[in-house]
């Protein structure tokens, strides 16, 4: 659907929006904004992408000769401010299908929507976060750098759900400032993110409440427009901007008036939930002069190409006449019209007490019919039946034909993560029941019609503003199985692969019996840190039996994997859901919780089944969180009743009788013999568990930890263990530097344990499609992925499954071998200059009296000494000349200039194949794990 063209002429700013819909996607529909700035001599200013899912044309000259661009807060990069004012203007709208409170039973009834606008080249605004918005963003290759405007709608999860994660991300990508703009209680939602985030140094946040001035910048000015639901207009007093910092209490940065700035001391307020205000956006762009026509000024005489024709520039541009040697120009004459300032409105309104209140607004009707900027775009965050309401129509009919109504609701359906969809695809070829296909949204039937031009939101849907009016669609997500088939089936060796698994599971013995599929395994995320498009952060749901689960830990997004996972099923689920344990108080592993415990009470509402508080093991540390959350934002204890994980460690004493009461229903509700808790090696106040069920299984989660001793004891024969494997072999260090387990470690952790099978999860996100695979993979070994499905019969499966998956992945191992490879070189680069530092003046003889005063050694007696050659070889063990394929041939290279120093030293001449008397009696280019072994102790290097 198109709408009329502004104005026309020569190419100039476009505004585009696109819109997310969708099961399972993250937080109340989102849209984003864009520019791209255009310089006079038509170079592409790069932002940090020109389209969402597209990435940006290339430069004929890059701004940078790394980059192509700089960051927002770089020096220089303030310097094309100027030309960025003349770009391209984007809105994307990510809509998020999520369970209505009060309409709606399944994953497709749902209303929620997050607006991302982004001037590209200087900044980027973001309206509601809800929980994903991060891993859409990461998926769609837009950057959260210049992230430092959001807009928040109401204060409520779905809007908010995302903005802790998004906050924590900001930080770590040294983006100096963010604020926030919204209902009065995002400052004590923000200080109660500090209970698990700890002091948020090194960006300034800042408040700007609703009731403050416009917000006003290069690109666009912003203008808050509270809104009171019927409820509360009888009582309603006149609104109040949050209390400032007392003067005791100053932030590092300069603030303006209008913003509350949160330093580590954040600002007490005095108010509290406040369910009946929702927060309208009116962003009008500032008017876009016109072109300056180069070509018609010469015709004229005037001074182009000189310094002359600078203020004559300036003065067309502002609409003015100007005289050039006794004749007047006019501006129309030289210059092409002025883009008018358009304006677009975004407007929440959640349920039929909030339809009056918005339809009486006296600020929004200025924007209606005859208004100073005519509205081009209006979106709507409401449920289908706000929007069938006479009253609400009525109220869109006003803006007139020419405004175009973008919908976002929960009859907006489309894919959002898409590469989810492709990769279980893709895995579905090897074992369809382990790998499960996802759910795939249906639209719903569209009951609701409209009168004036209203489209419904889809993923990377974009509107654009300038210079045309008009939607695009050829970013819109199209998820094609088909494709992702074809695509796996064109690799090397895949289908091979896959026949000879399969046979070799024919030809396999017969198991004895068939075994119950319960316990039911399902990994809903297996990655650590952040969301990103492949893996989802921790969750793990144990279907202990058809009517009986957990979850072990519960990161952000949580709700949205069952979505995919479950599709319309999604509402059973949550109803069979009995326990809840959060292993410790990292966003990574609880931030999912607060909107499982929501929409578990929406689905039993519409199961007809009462609504118990779900029993929820953790840290004590979580009841503050929660209870901040609830004080301020929401109302969700009387959801929740909480076992503090240490009452469950071995010996505890349990000194409260509701405490005790708490876990007998948690062993009954499960039906479990023993929940036992043991304090890991991760972070303060942080737990693993083991389950033993009465019918005689073990499972054990370890949660974030180095391998760990505790855990080993309570987790002793176990029939699984589920643990962390973020890191690869040889990042031992980094490890312990972050407190997680290697892949061999937490491998061993298994051995000790005497488990009787072992599943790798919590994945490092630079792993994201598959880890490398370890030496020390055995039969007892599986590795788990987003959405993998297992039961205790598939425990002979999943090891045999390695085969098809190297396939699969070949080119991601690859990759991931030369970065290994790259490091080895890197660690034998140090050795070497480590080893000549650590001599001293004494040590500095000839190497020929050297070798003189040394006496060959037999193999035996030769522990912890080579040749210089032999301790360089043994850091690239096996990777002689005959291995050296094209691909390392460059490391080759680099290894071999490090052994004809090692050479020159020793007096060996050229690294030939050769052999030493200390290296004797290795083969010619001493290859061999035993190598290792020999100069572990003298190089320092080790696996």
């Amino acid at each position: 659907m198109r709408a009329s063209p502004s104005s026309p002429g020569a190419p100039g700013p476009t505004c585009t929006l696109g819109a997310h819909s969708g099961p399972g996607a993250p937080g109340p529909g989102g849209l984003m904004l864009g520019m791209r700035g255009i310089s006079s001599a038509g170079r592409y200013v790069l932002g940090e992408g020109t389209r969402l899912g597209t990435p940006p044309p290339p430069p004929p000259v890059p701004c940078s000769p790394v980059l192509g661009r700089l960051p927002k807060h770089h020096p220089d990069a303030q310097k094309r401010s100027p030309v960025a004012r003349t770009g391209v203007f984007q809105v994307f709208s990510v809509v998020h299908n999520k369970a209505s409170p009060k309409r709606g039973r399944n994953l497709n009834r749902v209303p929620s929507s997050e607006i991302l606008a982004s001037c590209l080249s200087c900044c980027r605004y973001l309206f509601n976060c809800g929980e994903g918005v991060q891993r859409l963003m990461q998926e769609h290759k837009l950057k959260v750098a210049r992230l430092d405007n959001i807009f928040l709608t109401r204060m409520h999860w779905c809007n908010v759900g995302g903005l802790c994660g998004m906050i924590l991300t900001l930080k770590e990508t040294g983006l100096p400032k963010c604020v926030l703009s919204g209902p009065p209680q995002l400052e004590k939602y923000l200080e109660a993110i500090k209970i698990f985030s700890g002091p948020l140094k090194g960006i300034d946040l800042a408040v700007r409440p609703h009731s403050a001035p416009e917000y006003k910048d290069e690109t666009m000015t912003v203008f808050q427009i509270p809104i009171y639901s019927e409820l509360k207009r009888a009582e309603r007093q006149p609104s109040q901007s949050p209390e400032r910092l007392s003067p005791g209490q100053s932030s590092d940065s300069g603030s303006a008036e209008n913003e509350q700035h949160l330093p580590d001391g954040i600002g007490q307020k005095k108010s509290g939930r406040d369910p009946t205000l929702v927060v309208a956006f009116v962003c009008k762009l500032h008017v876009k002069k016109g072109n300056f026509l180069v070509l018609k000024a010469k015709e004229l005489g005037l001074p182009v190409g000189t310094a002359a024709i600078a203020p004559i520039i300036a003065a067309v541009k502002d609409g003015k006449s100007i005289t050039y040697e006794g004749r007047e120009i006019l501006p129309e004459e030289i210059c092409t019209p002025p883009d008018p300032g358009l304006a677009f409105i975004v407007v929440e309104c959640p349920d039929e007490e909030f339809i009056q209140p918005v339809c009486e607004n006296a600020t929004l009707r200025r924007y209606q019919g005859d208004a100073d900027a005519p509205v081009a775009l209006v979106v709507h965050m409401a449920p289908e039946h706000v929007l069938a309401d006479p009253r609400y129509q009525q109220w869109m009919e006003r803006f007139g034909p020419a405004t175009q109504h973008l919908v976002l609701n929960e009859s907006c359906s489309s894919v959002h993560n898409l590469r989810s969809h492709k990769i279980q695809t893709q895995l579905g070829l090897i074992h369809s029941d382990i790998f499960p296909p996802l759910a795939t949204p249906h639209r719903q039937e569209e009951h609701t019609t409209f009168r004036v031009p209203t489209v419904r939101g889809e993923c990377l849907l974009k509107y654009q503003l300038r210079p045309r009016r008009e939607w695009q669609r050829d970013a819109v997500i199209v998820c094609n199985p088909d494709e992702f088939i074809a695509e796996a089936l064109e690799l090397p060796n895949f289908q091979e692969s896959v026949q000879e698994y399969r046979k070799a599971m024919q030809d396999g013995p017969a198991p004895a019996e068939k075994r119950s599929q319960y316990p039911e395994i399902i990994f809903l995320g297996t990655g650590s840190a952040i969301p990103m498009k492949i893996r989802n952060v921790s969750a793990t749901l144990v279907n202990i039996s058809p009517d009986r689960s957990l979850l072990l830990d519960c990161g952000e997004g949580t709700f949205g994997q069952l979505c995919r996972h479950y599709g319309d099923e999604v509402d059973r689920v949550l109803g069979t859901l009995a326990a809840v344990f959060v292993s410790h108080l990292h966003a990574d592993h609880h931030t999912g919780l607060l909107n499982i415990l929501l929409q578990r009470e929406r689905a039993l509402a519409s199961l007809g089944k009462p609504c118990h508080p779900l029993l929820v093991v953790a840290p004590t540390q979580l009841k503050a969180w929660l209870q901040q959350y609830h004080n301020h934002c929401q109302q969700l204890l009387h959801h929740v009743s909480l076992i503090p994980a240490k009452c469950l460690q071995k010996g505890a004493e349990v000194s409260s009788p509701a405490v005790e009461r708490l876990i007998a229903s948690l062993l009954g509700a499960c039906n479990l013999e023993e929940f036992q808790t043991c304090l890991v090696r991760h972070c303060k106040h942080a737990f693993g568990c083991a389950l033993v069920h009465t019918s005689g299984w073990k499972v054990v989660y370890s949660g974030d930890t180095m391998p760990c001793e505790a855990l080993v004891q309570i987790g002793k024969n176990a029939t699984l263990l589920i643990h962390e494997a973020t890191l690869e072999d040889g990042l031992e260090e980094e490890a312990v530097e972050k407190t997680h387990s290697t892949t061999s470690q937490a491998i061993g952790v298994g051995v000790r344990m005497n488990a009787g099978f072992t599943m790798l999860n919590h994945f490092s996100q630079r792993y994201a499609k598959v880890p490398l695979f370890s030496p020390d993979f055995n039969e007892k070994v599986g590795i788990a992925f987003d959405h993998m499905k297992v039961c205790f019969a598939d425990f002979p499966t999943v090891p045999r499954l390695s085969a098809p998956l190297k396939a699969l992945f070949a080119g991601d191992i690859e990759e991931m071998e030369e970065r290994r490879e790259k490091r080895e070189v890197r660690q034998a680069r140090a050795a070497l200059l480590s080893g000549e530092q650590a001599r001293g003046p004494d040590d500095r003889t000839p190497p020929q009296k050297r070798a003189l005063v040394e006496q060959p050694r037999s193999p035996q007696s030769k522990k912890g000494q080579t040749c210089w050659m032999g301790r360089t070889a043994a850091t690239w063990h096996g990777f002689g000349p005959e291995a050296a394929g094209r691909k390392n041939r460059d490391n080759w290279e680099l290894v071999l200039t490090i052994f004809k120093e090692a050479a020159r030293k020793t007096q060996h001449g050229l690294p030939v194949p050769v052999t030493c008397s200390l290296c004797t009696p290795a083969p010619s280019w001493v290859t061999g794990r035993w190598v290792v072994d020999t100069m572990s102790e003298y190089s320092g290097l080790r696996e």
